[in-house]
């Protein structure tokens, strides 16, 4: 029998396989947080002695947008992702020199095999954020560091709201407290900092397509199933906030370093 929990990782995998091609061109928010993460992580390690070429895991790394990105750089990077589909785009744009279809929480690699895990909103996805970290932390060499963004509670807000005015099935996914984020990763050497990125888009459809592109399709459990209608989008529509901008959508991005000891 298949467990509850594997059939939600299997519907994740499935959710980023089906938006794998025309992801990239719909990810802006992703893009612009790995950027930031990015220069984290060099500002880090011109803080720490170390010698090239560093082994990096990009650890949920979808496309392989970032894997390309340090492997320009001079690192030696190994592609993991849950997802084939997302590995197989990421192969194709020969984006690392290593691909591993696997889940985070449960790491197919020794213990301090790599000197940095890059980590870009993928977290958000794990069972455990707790045993999500150790697992990174675990595979980290001493003196290397594990850089990562996830989403905190209260992202998609906006939409949370909208859809709880016409009824009370769950519709978007629950994202952890900081302060659940600060006990998971208590036990190392840590910073986080939490960041509230706002966007803006013309029309509901843009917004859930915004959402939809990158596989983020409400996979909590429970969630009502079904097409969305003209009618049902209508609803939804009438019930969104709007400022001057457009139709709002806030993501509360975490921001977290832990030092390997």
């Amino acid at each position: 029998m298949i467990s509850s929990l594997c059939r939600e990782k299997h519907k994740i995998a499935a959710a980023f396989g089906r938006a794998a091609k025309n992801y990239d061109s719909v990810a802006s928010y992703q893009q612009a947080t790995g950027e930031q993460l990015l220069k984290q992580l060099t500002s880090e390690l011109a803080l720490m002695p170390h010698s090239a070429p560093l082994r990096v895991l990009d650890a949920g790394c979808g496309t392989g947008y970032f894997s390309q990105k340090l492997t320009a750089q001079g690192y030696q990077v190994t592609a993991l992702d849950i997802s084939v589909g997302m590995l197989d785009v990421a192969e194709g744009k020969c984006a690392a020199d290593h691909y591993i279809c696997a889940d985070i929480e449960t790491l197919p690699l020794a213990d301090q095999s790599v000197d940095v895990v890059f980590s870009n909103l993928a977290l958000q996805w794990c069972q455990d954020i707790t045993q999500a970290l150790s697992e990174l932390y675990r595979v980290t060499k001493r003196g290397g560091i594990v850089v990562f963004t996830t989403l905190g509670e209260h992202s998609l807000s906006e939409l949370s709201s909208a859809w709880k005015a016409l009824d009370d099935a769950p519709h978007v996914n629950v994202f952890l407290g900081v302060q659940q984020m600060r006990n998971s990763c208590q036990r190392w050497r840590n910073q986080l900092t939490i960041q509230k990125d706002t966007l803006y888009f013309s029309g509901i459809t843009e917004l859930l397509h915004s959402l939809k592109g990158i596989g983020a399709t409400h996979l909590t459990a429970g969630r009502k199933t079904g097409l969305m209608t003209r009618q049902r989008l209508k609803q939804l529509a009438a019930v969104y906030p709007i400022t001057e901008q457009g139709l709002p959508l806030t993501y509360y991005t975490v921001f977290g370093v832990l030092y390997r000891d």
